[in-house]
């Protein structure tokens, strides 16, 4: 049953034609298969996800149907605040550190029925790309053992694919989501900045920071949306803004969108594979849509994230440099040595990029470009990659824009290369127009085939 998408899990537990009990204990045994191989959990939670799902079951049974999370074995990349489960951002900085009170995405998913796995490997405090700089190991791509799953969500992405669990939360700061799904194989999102809490969650960069779910095909995205998406008077970042029934929008006619490409920049010196599945893609979007067309986005600033990273750090950088992953302390050292002037000149060009970009949206409704221009490489060479700033940046070249625009964006698989790994679409909408742009990423996957695609584990 691991095989099953969220939905339709969803379905046959309201139809009380499996228990969330079956559930969870299918992706227990399949944790403990696979994560000696994967390497996708820190920690495990059997007792209380049992209980939880007999729990959930016992309501159902009573006819307590919560909605379409009610039941369903749920996982969270380690920096959301777990009360009474440690959370140690894959640091032995945080080895020990067991929150008091969940994040209130946490609360969010508890209050929707969702069962707790536990919490996912990533890349040490979210600071970096492979998800090899970690305290517990490197997570290994479920297509290629040798291969890196990106990050810093990558144990979350690799759960996902390996049907270790039936989605999870992860952390977007610059591509920390969009990117292990493209190099995975499913289906991430990172919504508009501000439209779900990030209290509760260990910060990167308060400026730049999203919350976003990993899902197997877009319908499990947009119920993953609709439970964690809504306002939080407690989160200083969080913006008072409708939310809509994503599920219902999916069917909507997406044939008079007009889609932008996004070429400068985002399609230069793609890997060769990476281009010709990009452009098969685009064959079927000039289809789907009225109109396709170039056209250019504004650049976006760099000098934010390490700076409001080292601020955050700072104490702990000072009294137990020892803790922390060579890779993660060097880039944080380096970080310290970006000045004031420098900072806010790239903050307030944050905010101008932030106004600037909407423009876009007189001409287009969506944005379409690589989720990344390269494939994986072997985590020994993550391992042996040079301290930064290395050549794995480009990476993050066509996500983290997107970070700094605040904007929606997805990825989702659009093909594979010639050794079997998974290339990634990103699409992008205007701000808060998360319906549009799950709806147009819903009309794409219904067209190809690539999401059916999984792991040969």
């Amino acid at each position: 049953m691991n095989e099953l998408s969220l939905s339709e899990a969803a379905e046959l537990l309201r139809q009380k034609k499996l228990s969330p009990v079956e559930l969870t204990t299918a992706c227990l045994k399949r944790i403990e298969q696979l994560n000696p191989q994967l390497n996708a959990f820190i920690t495990v939670t059997p007792e209380s996800a049992m209980a939880e799902a007999r729990e959930a079951e016992k309501e159902i049974q009573h006819g307590d149907w919560r909605g379409p999370l009610h039941g369903i074995p749920i996982a969270l990349k380690d920096l959301f605040d777990t009360a009474g489960v440690k959370t140690t951002c894959a640091s032995a900085v945080f080895a020990d550190r067991v929150p008091s009170e969940d994040a209130a995405v946490v609360q969010r998913l508890k209050r929707a029925g969702a069962v707790l796995l536990g919490k996912q490997n990533m890349q040490e405090f979210a600071y970096g790309g492979t998800s090899v700089a970690s305290h517990y190991g490197p997570v290994h791509n479920p297509w290629d053992l040798t291969r890196i799953a990106r990050g810093s969500s990558g144990g979350s992405a690799v759960a996902v694919a390996a049907g270790m669990c039936f989605a999870a939360l992860g952390s977007d700061t610059g591509g920390s989501v969009r990117q292990p799904a493209a190099f995975c194989g499913i289906v991430g999102l990172k919504p508009t900045y501000g439209r779900v809490s990030t209290r509760g969650v260990m910060p990167l960069s308060w400026s730049l920071d999203h919350v976003g779910p990993f899902a197997r095909n877009v319908t499990d995205m947009a119920l993953l949306l609709e439970a964690i998406a809504g306002y939080d008077a407690l989160d200083p970042t969080c913006v008072d803004w409708p939310t809509e029934d994503y599920k219902s929008g999916l069917y909507a006619n997406v044939s008079e969108l007009q889609i932008g490409l996004a070429r400068r920049l985002f399609f230069e010196g793609l890997d060769p594979e990476i281009e010709q599945a990009v452009n098969g893609a685009l064959e079927v979007i000039s289809r789907l849509a009225i109109e396709v067309s170039d056209i250019d986005l504004p650049d976006a600033p760099t000098t934010v994230i390490a700076p409001e990273a080292f601020a955050i750090h700072r104490q702990y950088l000072n009294t137990t440099p020892e803790l922390y992953q060579s890779w993660t302390r060097e880039r944080l050292t380096q970080a310290g040595r970006i000045g004031t002037v420098a900072y806010v000149e790239g903050r307030r060009e944050l905010e101008r990029v932030r106004r600037s970009v909407n423009d876009v949206f007189s001409t287009v409704d969506l944005l379409v470009t690589p989720t990344t221009p390269v494939a994986p490489i072997t985590i020994a060479e993550a391992i042996d990659m040079p301290q930064p700033p290395s050549p794995g940046e480009v990476w993050l070249r066509n996500t983290r824009p997107f970070n700094a625009y605040g904007l929606p964006t997805i990825s989702l698989p659009c093909g594979f290369t010639r050794a079997g790994l998974p290339i990634g679409l990103q699409i992008a909408g205007p701000p808060f127009g998360e319906r549009k742009l799950l709806a147009f990423a819903y009309a794409y996957e219904q067209a190809t085939e690539w999401h059916k695609r999984v792991p040969p584990l």
